[in-house]
């Protein structure tokens, strides 16, 4: 049986989701990265759930149906959110638990959301 990776990221914009996933896997920890939230889905099966979840709403179709479904299948807790322009608004998100980071935002602080929120 293969073992779940550390993070799943979501992201629609290859570049972000590109240079996001490269630092992660820079700073050790094992990433699967991907631009749909199928994919996604698929990644968080029971037994095989990563450590955490990132989520990038920049250019996401439906973020307010992703962050729901999402809800039910992670512990708040183990979500990071990085919040865009006219996307679901932040209050929200961090009124259900999970761990937002809202824009502008740099990945180095990305990086240090998700390591502590492994801890």
């Amino acid at each position: 049986m293969t073992s779940p990776p550390d993070i799943v990221l979501l992201g629609a914009e290859w570049p972000s989701r590109a240079l996001l996933r490269a630092q992660l896997i820079e700073e050790g920890f094992d990433v699967l990265a991907t631009d749909s939230w199928a994919s996604m889905r698929r990644a968080l099966r029971p037994g095989l759930k990563p450590k955490l979840a990132i989520v990038d709403l920049k250019g996401l179709a439906d973020p307010e149906t992703i962050l729901q479904e999402l809800r039910v299948l992670m512990k708040p807790a183990r979500v990071l959110v990085l919040t865009a322009l006219g996307a679901v608004p932040h209050e929200r998100i961090e009124s259900v638990g999970f761990r937002v980071l809202r824009r502008p935002v740099v990945i180095e602080d990305v990086v240090a959301a998700a390591a502590q929120a492994m801890m």
